[in-house]
């Protein structure tokens, strides 16, 4: 095993371990807009890494040029998303939840 594949792996395994705690912050965080943001600060963090290390897998070729591209797709648009969604829901009336203490409903 050299340390490309042993960095691929790890890529990998990390970038999975963010979509899991992204998928755990959507049930666990109180409203919609706490999870908007939890969800969407760790799948494009999770994403990223598994491109990286599927970038890694494949080495100095025209697939890694192409999931470079996607990279950058999901970077750009994975944030504008979550803000037209937000602004959205507050347009719409939704309201934060606010005050002290554990998640008060």
């Amino acid at each position: 095993m050299s340390v490309l594949d042993f960095a691929s792996g790890l890529a990998l395994l990390a970038g999975g371990v963010f979509c899991a705690i992204g998928a755990v912050g959507l049930l666990r965080l109180p409203d919609f807009y706490t999870r908007a943001h939890g969800a969407s600060l760790v799948d494009t963090a999770g994403a990223g890494l598994i491109l990286l290390g599927l970038i890694l897998k494949a080495g100095f070729s025209l697939v890694a040029l192409k999931l470079v591209i996607v990279g950058l797709l999901i970077f750009f648009t994975s944030p504008a998303a979550t803000h037209a969604l937000a602004k959205a829901a507050l347009h719409r009336g939704v309201q934060p939840l606010l005050g002290s203490g554990p998640w008060k409903r």
